[in-house]
């Protein structure tokens, strides 16, 4: 298959394609992506002689024509994904998440290639603290921000093209991922850098918010079931039903670097943080048979602490920048 990966520079697109040469090695893989802040060539310099890699917007049309022309499926990663920079510059998110989307409908109706398109959980909206039920593929979208409302406009689009256009498309959301790669600006590899470089962890609000965390892995394979036996036109969620607070994440990151816990530090909120997101992943499981198998998070985590670990020469030089700029966010929210 001759495969084209947007967004593959970045943290889940990465592992993607890392995922893909390591378990489809007939496949021919083009990686499109921008490299903003939040992707690197660093995430794809073992592997850069099994990929081609092209510098490009996915919002840029005579680029993505181009190379959806000559691909048979898109896999389609690329997205701002940053609640908190969205709050300062939601148009980049406009352009990247609802522009972007709309670029590649386009290209693939133009050229009857097959996409599937990666969303998120936050697309619904929160449920309620201690609430007994999870989101389902139906539900309406009630985004809170303006990246959740900008991905929920990208998914809008898509299903607007399948039934108006017959586009042969599908569209998964899934739960909060954690693993190698990611930026550390995310909670997860913010905290776990802090620790490794003397500092706090930081948890917004009470520290009460809930999470179902996948491993990125888990979450790439599951995108692979859904190219491999998915409906076109239909809907996936992907969970693993490993549902956590932020302060139980934060002390078990403690506990695995041999951290103090009170190195962790409860501060100002950001506003419309949602509280709780589950996704019901049994059409998953039922209709293509994909389950996780990741699901010792404690061990996961503890492998991810370890890659951190052993990996400061790519997270490194970022590090200093992104407590800077929450620093800021944080002041500035203060007044």
């Amino acid at each position: 298959m001759k495969l084209l990966v947007t967004g593959g520079a970045g943290f889940i697109g990465a592992n993607f394609v890392r995922r893909t040469l390591a378990t489809r090695p007939e496949a021919e893989v083009t990686v499109l992506d921008a490299l903003t802040y939040a992707g690197s060539l660093g995430t794809l310099a073992d592997i850069a002689d099994q990929v081609v890699f092209v510098k490009g917007d996915v919002a840029d049309e005579a680029v993505v024509d181009e190379l959806v022309r000559q691909s048979e499926a898109v896999v389609h990663f690329a997205a701002e994904t940053h609640n908190d920079n969205a709050l300062v510059n939601p148009g980049a998110f406009v352009r990247s998440n609802i522009v972007g989307s709309f670029v590649l409908l386009e290209a693939v109706r133009r050229h009857g290639v097959r996409l599937h398109q990666v969303s998120t959980d936050e697309v619904y909206g929160d449920l309620a603290l201690g609430e007994d039920r999870r989101f389902l593929e139906g539900d309406a979208f009630n985004p809170s921000s303006p990246y959740s409302a900008s991905k929920a406009g990208g998914d809008l689009l898509l299903r607007a093209w399948v039934r108006s256009f017959g586009v042969e498309a599908t569209v998964s959301h899934c739960t909060n991922n954690f693993g190698p790669w990611q930026h550390v600006e995310k909670f997860i590899p913010r905290q776990i850098t802090n620790l490794l470089v003397g500092g706090s962890v930081k948890v917004y609000g009470d520290g009460k918010h809930v999470r179902d965390w996948i491993h990125v892995d888990d979450h790439n394979d599951a995108v692979w079931a859904i190219l491999d036996k998915g409906e076109p036109g239909r809907t996936y969620h992907i969970g693993a039903g490993n549902e956590q607070g932020n302060l139980a994440v934060a002390q078990l990151l403690c506990e695995l670097t041999g951290a103090d816990p009170d190195r962790i530090e409860l501060v100002l909120d950001r506003p419309g943080h949602d509280r709780r997101y589950a996704l019901d992943a049994s059409r998953l499981t039922a209709e293509l048979g994909w389950s996780p198998r990741k699901t010792d998070f404690r061990a996961a985590l503890g492998e991810t602490v370890d890659w951190y670990r052993a990996h400061q020469d790519w997270w490194g030089a970022e590090k200093s920048g992104v407590e800077a700029q929450y620093a800021r966010r944080e002041h500035g929210a203060r007044g």
